[in-house]
């Protein structure tokens, strides 16, 4: 008896000293029959925890399956290095990823969905840890398989890449910079289109870089991002820079 009470206390001052990354991992709130799936491919061995500070907001039931609105806030996490934006039941299940620079870890965006899932945002900090935070979207479906509207016109050809931003003050001082892009973003699933979409984009003022964004094929079309910045004292042009995966590029600048 005195023999295996002291193997039992020994296994517990065992388990007790074990790393935190050999506990298995909890559960996934979203009850997603993909998420280990996702973990493996994306994470691999790195250190993942679900975390309620990284929200994703979109709505609950999305009528049109090429724009669905998404906003990403990791404000409440601190030293955020990356971002990166999938969904599990996408056929492209990337949909972009942004390192926030001086700009605020927050991202809104738009995305196109092939059926109902989550959306997820992973966010690493500088310990190399990944904190997700997601929602689930209703959604009729096939955004991804279908054609966008612009590789069928002949507008985007005289267009394209083409640039249009506002800068908002907010309230604490800070800035708000919203910009769209005309541009297909075709995924590459619709018969007889090939992919075509904006594979980087850089916002930078004359001091630092803000904002660096790699959309995947599953943003939507002629994507509109909004950044916040933090308050600044005295913060001039912005520029905006990148280019598609054809080599076409961006380059435009937002006066104050």
């Amino acid at each position: 008896m005195r023999f295996a009470t002291t193997m039992a206390a020994a296994a517990l001052a065992w388990l007790a000293v074990l790393p935190a990354a050999a506990a298995p991992s909890a559960s996934d709130p979203l009850d997603s029959a993909r998420w280990e799936d996702m973990r493996r491919e994306l994470f691999r061995d790195a250190p993942v925890r679900f975390d309620a500070r990284v929200r994703v907001s979109a709505p609950a039931i999305a009528e049109n399956p090429l724009e669905v609105p998404v906003q990403v806030d990791a404000t409440g996490l601190a030293g955020v290095e990356e971002v990166v934006v999938f969904a599990d039941f996408n056929p492209i299940l990337k949909v972009l990823s942004f390192r926030p620079g001086e700009a605020r870890p927050s991202l809104g965006f738009r995305v196109k969905l092939q059926q109902s899932s989550p959306v997820r945002a992973a966010v690493r900090t500088v310990d190399g840890e990944w904190h997700v935070g997601g929602t689930w979207v209703t959604t009729t479906g096939g955004g991804c398989t279908l054609p966008s509207t612009g590789s069928g016109s002949p507008e985007w050809q005289s267009r394209l890449n083409e640039v249009s931003a506002r800068r908002f003050p907010r309230i604490d001082g800070g800035e708000r910079v919203r910009l769209r892009i005309i541009h297909p973003m075709d995924t590459g699933l619709a018969n007889g289109i090939p992919v075509f979409h904006i594979e980087t984009l850089t916002l930078a003022d004359a001091d630092a870089e803000l904002m660096h964004i790699e959309p995947a094929e599953p943003v939507a079309e002629n994507p509109v991002f909004t950044i916040d910045l933090p308050p600044q004292r005295d913060r001039g042009p912005i520029r905006i820079t990148g280019r598609d995966n054809n080599g076409n590029r961006i380059d435009a600048e937002v006066a104050r």
